[in-house]
């Protein structure tokens, strides 16, 4: 149905285009510099220490143009975020080398507990109205932050009265097989006091082609490839009081993305002189598993918010909140999923999914006071944060346990002063994390050995400053220093599915890689903004005594967590151009390294590899507007190559550590032009992958799990909005 509909208006949309029409004003409305990321009350960027980065509507909107991918805009618009990995799945999509804390609306997606990599793709992006990214660890949001926040802020009403808009798409790689489609709708209500949006979205995906014409292969973790997703979000609010100093809002969502269960995965092979003297990348055939299921993720929220605007003196805020999300994997048939051990011959074995079932309620209660004690300029900001986080893992064909059940439950207060003396800005703050995670007690699988785990209690006490100072120099120039700390559980359910019969400890109480991450971000950086330009270049060190990250086991190819001291360093470069009224350029720039250890007590020697340390790269654009009705946009994502050989010997002992990982680059462009016809509404034209590049995702170059897979090929896409 939506693929002819689609096609019909776009049909009559450039019919129309030729002939004169009324045009909209297509200019976006510019937001006010503040953020409330990190901060929990709205504070001005211009007097944050640190490197933040709010991605707003227009640009999520021209990412949408070109592809529905939920993470897709980071990549593009946020230095430090490395490549989208184009499914279902976010595996290898990190943060400055590290794994953010996703949040829509100031409420945290998946969970820390088990974190499945699945945490990115929870909400149509068409009701988002744009994302604040605290480019650091920070302790404000909370359990997960260590890795940085990226928080998702849906739309609200901005014209008074009623406004429908009404949008469909349809994208095509022109295979029987490859279409896409969307329609959504979206209905707001501003009045004196109460406002309302109501927006429910339906899309339907074919698999993908990369650019030599071959199916890409169905991801592990899930694909976006097959799959169809509906959305529905509703927001409400009601302002009252005197003067309506005083809000309550409530809002719902419930999202639900599954794959469509028409193809089975067909592993490729990588280069071997004798067995695969020509590689070939995964790709995908017609048929179904039997007995398998469609792999989805739902995710279900609740929020409900109170704000004071003059509350004592000062802007209270009060949130409730309950989310509730559920995730399942694609059929394995691997050695670890088996019933026995050893595992049968491939022809007798028997396939499993995995799922994960999370559950979070919480509440957080900020108070900020301005013109503390009298002294001008001097404010406070406080609050305390309650959160009860709830998860599991199960083998779902055969319903077993593979993660047990775990809780986490905290109560963390936190305070923070900051000092406008002049065009100085003085800031200090610390987040008392006081939690507990308990775990029952379970058996393992037969792959490891069925072994008796005992559960346990484990109690988690931190005390997380930060503080950071920055200097307006002039009305162009500023320039900042901070250090800020964040706060995390490094994913446990690895450690604990991968006990087995040797392990040193089979007791929670004892295993050490369920210790917290502690992560400490010391950052320095300037700004200049001019009449029409701006410039931002920051460098930092992030480092962890315990921290995290993630090798490929050579037996099961499968992903193990490693527990050892992290550094990790990086610059970026972030910079807008605007020429004249009609020329407009950005160009972004990120650079990456960290080291690890190779052995306890080696030092921080061994380079961390692709899965963790995204490569360098440089993404530019260009934007022509020759007048009110139409503009082009022309793209460019360059990731840059690396050749990791690196040799370590222990002088004690002799002993030779190789780490070798080689990776190559590529450049993908794309093009998204708007035009409004004024009374037929506006219509979008997206191509993704430009030139039609064949290239390999760059964490899928590395030898994993049947993980060898190309890019998305060049995907067109016509869009058309239509809004009364």
């Amino acid at each position: 149905m939506i693929k002819p509909l689609s096609a019909a208006i776009s049909t009559a949309l450039f019919a129309c285009a030729i002939s004169p029409a009324m045009a909209q004003s297509t200019t976006p409305t510019d937001l006010d510099q503040v953020i409330v990321t990190g901060s929990r009350t709205p504070i001005s960027i211009e007097k944050v220490p640190g490197a933040v980065t709010v991605v707003n509507q227009e640009q999520v909107q021209r990412t949408l143009n070109l592809t529905e991918d939920a993470t897709a805009v980071l990549a593009r618009m946020v230095p430090g975020y490395s490549e989208s990995s184009q499914a279902m799945s976010n595996s290898g999509e990190t943060l400055r080398g590290r794994v953010a804390l996703r949040l829509f609306d100031g409420v945290p997606q998946g969970s820390p507990l088990r974190e499945g990599s699945r945490n990115g793709t929870f909400t149509d992006m068409g009701v988002i109205g744009r994302i604040e990214v605290i480019n650091g660890p920070s302790a404000a949001e909370g359990i997960g932050g260590a890795g940085g926040v990226i928080n998702y802020l849906s739309k609200n009403p901005e014209v008074d009265g009623h406004q429908t808009t009404v949008s469909t798409r349809y994208g095509t790689q022109f295979k029987d097989d490859s279409g896409q489609s969307k329609i959504g709708i979206t209905h707001t209500f501003k009045g004196d006091a109460a406002d309302f949006l109501i927006s429910g979205a339906y899309i339907d995906r074919g698999i993908a082609y990369d650019g030599d014409g071959r199916r890409v292969g169905l991801n592990t973790s899930g694909s976006l490839s097959d799959s169809y997703s509906k959305n529905l979000f509703l927001k409400g609010g009601y302002n009252f009081g005197e003067g309506q100093m005083q809000r309550i809002q409530a809002s719902y969502s419930n999202f639900h993305i599954g794959g469509k269960h028409n193809y089975i995965p067909v592993e490729g092979c990588r280069y071997d002189a004798v067995e695969c003297p020509v590689p070939s990348t995964n790709t995908a055939e017609k048929g179904s598993i039997a007995g398998s299921l469609a792999e989805f993720n739902d995710f279900e929220q609740f929020a409900a918010k109170y704000t004071h605007a003059d509350f004592f003196g000062g802007d209270l805020s009060v949130d409730l909140y309950w989310a509730k999300q559920a995730m399942r994997y694609v059929p394995e048939n691997g050695a670890d999923r088996q019933l026995v051990k050893p595992a049968p011959p491939e022809d007798q074995r028997i396939w499993d999914q995995s799922e994960i079932n999370s559950e979070k309620k919480g509440l957080r209660a900020a108070y900020a006071y301005s013109g503390l004690f009298a002294v001008e300029g001097l404010r406070l900001r406080t609050g305390l944060d309650l959160v009860e986080d709830t998860a599991e893992q199960r083998l779902a064909l055969t319903d077993r346990v593979w993660v047990p059940p775990m809780k986490y439950t905290s109560l963390a207060p936190y305070a923070q002063l900051s000092w406008d003396i002049g065009p100085v800005t003085l800031d200090a703050g610390i987040r008392r994390e006081d939690g507990q995670l308990e775990i029952d007690s379970y058996t393992t699988t037969a792959y490891r050995d069925f072994t008796p785990v005992q559960g346990g209690k484990l109690d988690y006490k931190a005390n997380l400053p930060n503080f950071g100072a920055i200097w307006r120099i002039t009305d162009a120039w500023s320039v900042f220093a901070s250090y800020s700390e964040g706060f995390g559980i490094a994913n446990v359910g690895i450690p604990l599915r991968n006990i087995q019969a040797n392990s040193p400890c089979k007791a929670v109480a004892c295993i050490a890689d369920l210790q917290p991450l502690i992560t400490k971000n010391k950052e320095v950086g300037f700004n200049w903004r001019g009449e029409q330009a701006q410039v931002g270049i920051s460098g930092y060190r992030s480092t962890s005594e315990f921290g995290s990250s993630l090798t490929v086991d050579k037996v099961t190819e499968d992903f193990i967590l490693t527990r050892a001291p992290t550094r990790i360093e990086g610059v970026e470069l972030n910079s807008a151009w605007t020429f004249n009224d009609q020329w407009k350029a950005t160009l972004l720039y990120s650079r990456i390294r960290g080291q690890t250890q190779y052995y306890d007590g080696s030092g921080l020697n061994k380079e961390m590899g692709i899965l963790d340390i995204s490569p360098d790269k440089v993404n530019a654009s260009l934007t022509w507007t020759p007048n009110g009705r139409f503009d082009a946009t022309l793209g460019v994502s360059r990731t840059f190559s690396r050749d990791l050989r690196e040799t370590f010997v222990n002088p004690s002992n002799g002993a030779v550590y190789l780490n070798e990982e080689d990776t190559y680059g590529y450049a993908l462009w794309d093009l998204s032009m708007n035009y409004d016809t004024g009374t037929y509404g506006k219509l979008s034209l997206g191509i993704e992958n430009l030139l039609d590049k064949q290239y390999v995702l760059t964490w899928s170059q590395l030898p994993g799990w049947q993980n060898f897979f190309s890019g998305r090929g060049r995907m067109v896409s016509l869009t058309h909005t239509f809004t009364f």
